[in-house]
């Protein structure tokens, strides 16, 4: 029998090839996406462990804060060896080229004997008080050099000259690093410093979790004290949180892909057994088992599933390291991370791929041992739908859906996301469950146009496409996980992101505030701001003391007319009206009023009375232009409010606006850009890792439509030829095969679809009903699901190719006399 493996392996390596395909790119996407997640987790573990080197004990302030008397009480027990206590100034720096200044924190030198502690790159750390050492990545953004002298100035206006003697290793600190100065520099900095946390080193013999338990007895229960261990873990865990999410979400696309390769696996199987079958059927001649022919079988599909996960490890520990090399390209803030296998990344989705194999191939293999040593020398034709199995697979299918649609509802009106996931898993494979039934009805429905206008052969491939029930659901339920994956994806981030621009708009109604005090803004003002990149819209604002009662307030006036292009709340902007001012919560408090109230406001001899409406996001007042005329005809303009470009790189645009208006001393501004614009990334991320998915999901569903086409070929030999004698021409056979395909394909894009906009909608409920204040917007990203249809389509179409060809190939007459 190893000889007939072997010879059976070389004779039909070209059919393997399919199921290998589907094999290497199920097993390389689930190796990249464990690879990715324990190499951004180890060199961020790493980093931290460094950074935290010598540290047996953290405390940080919980209910209370870190004092002087507390960093005393720690000194003082015996357990203790070192005690660091990081402290650190917030000064202001004016670096060359610079507009304005900017902000430095300037953290304090500390013994580092037995406490890991900051080191340099080039130059030393500061000794002197007038030493100071910076970071080396901000050294060369503004290009200072060792031995420049740089003018730092605390909030207050006093001024110190520092001499610039160390650059800071900064290569692997997460965030940007701080400054260092000499304790005594930071304390003139800032005497009344605030302690960050305290680091501990312990005595030899000392236990962390001993040292942990001295230091909260001494200093009460209103700090928090760590482990050393803890204290790492709990950083790590604040940082890899989102890689973690991040890995699981690309672990459930992994095991789908090797969900539907298994599919794919089983079908290639399937083709194989049936041209093997006069092959078996002579080795049951010769005196071969059933257990042998069972044997042989899954012999074969183990060898593919090891050599074809391999290949798939192989090529997902290349896309990882591509992935790691292009994200330290981009800058969020992370050290740079390398390359990390561990056993689990690799021999995890080895031995998957192996299995899912192995299992994929058990039923084609119980298949062979059915071929009877004389009697089956044709493909044994599949049971259908109205078999006693069919009938109850079909029962199960209709209660699996019934009960996964109603946990699917639950979960989106209760917000809870792990009902709501259990309730489209059960849903879904209650859908595959009945899948012999649905989806040739839906294609005889698809068909139903092309029967009728396509002639003899299109009605011929409509009853091909539904001839078989389970083998054509099989098909299209490679491409249907696909697709529902992909769509619900899509909508699902669609739904989110209109949810979070809806919410953005309520709390930060206009992109950038900008506003002066106490000085006069130039002329062209508003045309140097609409210069920078990223800025679309400029409108000018008023500003006005005025009284109401005991309260002196600060009002804003704003054009209604153009205040349109720069708010994007449309009910803030339809609420600005005249007689109407628009207060927010916290002034609303502050006057004692309630929303719909009356109130009047005095400017000098005028008096006005307006009605209050509740509006948070712009002013703390904010009133027509021509109302804050009637109360102060002589405001001047002191701001503006700015739109910018959604696509628009927000950090950038916030600097390009701190060094706007160099003749303006002191520039204030605030707004939601930056956050709105970093969350718009995101998404563009997360699209971009759908599209991603969608390339793995069509390569693994167009491999599985072309090998039930191929097996469609194979059974339908004779008949074909038949066809053929009578006049079907080449052309004509090809179109056949190419409409039986397309329906299959445009039957799976349609019915996941459908299913994509319920899952995404839901998941959409689930996740966001209890993290928002209000409803949640839905969206229906029309172009990428016509998109994913289309690309589906396309896909059929090419699948039907080498089936095709093979097909119109066979002359009728041998073909004819095949036995």
């Amino acid at each position: 029998m190893r000889r007939s493996i072997l010879s059976s392996l070389r004779a039909h390596l070209g059919r393997l090839v399919a199921a290998c395909l589907a094999i290497v790119l199920g097993v390389g996407f689930g190796t990249l996406a464990m690879t990715a997640h324990s190499s951004a987790t180890h060199g961020i573990d790493e980093t931290i462990g460094k950074q935290n080197a010598g540290v047996d004990a953290v405390i940080q302030s919980d209910r209370e804060t870190v004092t002087a008397a507390d960093v005393a009480k720690v000194k003082q027990l015996p357990q203790v060896a070192s005690v660091v206590a990081e402290t650190s100034a917030y000064m202001q720096v004016q670096w060359a080229g610079q507009v304005r200044p900017d902000s430095l924190a300037v953290a304090a030198r500390y013994d580092t004997s037995k406490i890991a502690g900051p080191t340099t790159s080039s130059g030393k750390l500061p000794e002197a008080k007038n030493e100071i050492a910076l970071p080396a990545k901000l050294a060369d953004k503004y290009k200072i050099a060792l031995g420049q002298e740089i003018k730092l100035s605390t909030w207050q206006g006093k001024a110190y000259l520092v001499k610039v003697v160390g650059l800071l290793d900064d290569t692997t600190s997460i965030g940007s690093a701080n400054a260092v100065a000499t304790a005594a520099t930071v304390s003139t900095f800032e005497p009344q410093s605030y302690i960050n946390q305290v680091k501990v080193a312990a005595n030899p013999g000392v236990t962390q979790p001993a040292l942990a338990a001295a230091i909260t007895a001494a200093v009460g229960q209103g700090l928090e004290t760590f482990t050393g261990e803890g204290w790492i873990d709990h950083e790590v865990k604040q940082i890899t949180n989102g890689i973690d999410v991040l890995g699981g979400v690309f672990g459930m696309f992994a095991v789908i892909a090797l969900f539907v390769a298994c599919l794919v696996i089983g079908n290639t199987f399937t083709i194989v057994i049936a041209q093997r079958t006069r092959e078996m059927a002579l080795l049951r001649c010769v005196g071969a088992s059933r257990k042998q022919v069972f044997s042989s079988v899954l012999a074969e599909a183990t060898i593919v599933g090891l050599v074809a996960s391999g290949i798939g490890v192989v090529f997902g520990v290349a896309l990882s390291a591509i992935a790691l090399t292009l994200a330290r390209s981009f800058d969020w803030g992370l050290p740079p991370v390398d390359l990390h296998l561990d056993l689990a990344s690799v021999f995890i989705p080895l031995l998957l791929g192996t299995i899912a194999t192995i299992l994929a191939a058990v039923v084609p293999a119980r298949r062979a041992t059915r071929v009877a040593p004389l009697a089956a020398l044709r493909p044994e034709a599949a049971p259908v739908a109205k078999s006693k199995a069919g009938i109850v697979r079909l029962v199960f299918g209709f209660l699996l859906l019934a009960g996964g649609g109603a946990l699917l509802a639950q979960g989106a009106s209760s917000h809870q996301v792990i009902i709501g996931v259990a309730g489209g898993v059960i849903s879904f494979v209650g859908i595959l469950s009945i899948g012999s039934l649905l989806v040739p009805a839906l294609v005889k429905v698809l068909g139903a146009l092309p029967a009728r206008t396509g002639g003899v052969p299109a009605r011929i491939a409509v009853a091909n496409a539904v001839r078989n029930p389970r083998r054509t659901a099989a098909t299209t339920s490679a491409l249907l996980i696909g697709v529902t994956l992909i769509s619900l994806t899509c909508v699902g981030i669609a739904s989110v992101r209109k949810t979070f621009d809806v919410t953005m708009d309520k709390e930060y109604p206009v992109d950038v505030t900008m506003t002066v005090d106490n000085e006069k803004l130039p002329a062209t003002a508003a045309n140097q701001l609409k210069s920078i990149k990223g800025i679309t819209e400029v409108v000018p604002i008023r500003t006005a003391l005025v009284k109401s009662g005991q309260n002196t307030l600060e009002v804003t006036g704003v054009d209604p007319s153009t205040a349109g292009s720069v708010i994007h709340d449309p009910a803030l902007v339809k609420q600005l009206q005249s007689g109407t001012a628009l207060v927010d919560q916290n002034t609303l408090y502050e006057l004692n009023v309630k929303d719909g109230a009356v109130v009047t406001i005095v400017s000098g001899k005028q008096k006005v009375n307006f009605k209050v409406v509740k509006a948070n996001g712009l002013a703390r007042i904010t009133l027509t232009t021509a109302d804050l005329q009637k109360l102060a005809p002589t405001a001047a303009v002191t701001g503006y409010w700015l739109a910018s470009d959604p696509k628009a790189d927000g950090p950038k645009v916030m600097d390009e606006l701190k060094q706007s208006l160099p003749t303006v001393k002191n520039l204030n501004i605030s707004g939601g850009l930056p956050e709105r614009s970093f969350y718009t990334k995101v998404f563009d991320i997360l699209l971009l890792v759908a599209v991603g998915l969608l390339g793995v999901s069509v390569l693994i569903a167009l491999v599985g439509v072309g090998n039930t086409l191929s097996l469609s070929v194979l059974e339908r030999t004779r008949e074909n030829a038949l066809l053929r004698a009578m006049g079907l021409t080449r052309p004509q056979l090809r179109g056949m095969l190419a409409v039986e395909s397309l329906l299959m394909a445009l039957v799976a894009a349609g019915l996941g679809i459908a299913l994509g906009l319920i899952y995404g909608w839901s998941g959409t409920a689930a996740l966001m009903g209890g993290q928002i204040d209000g409803p949640i917007s839905y969206a229906v990203p029309g172009r990428l699901l016509i998109t994913i249809a289309l690309v589906a389509a396309v896909a059929g179409l090419l699948a039907s190719i080498l089936p095709a060809r093979r097909a119109a190939k066979v002359a009728p007459a041998g073909a004819l006399a095949t036995e």
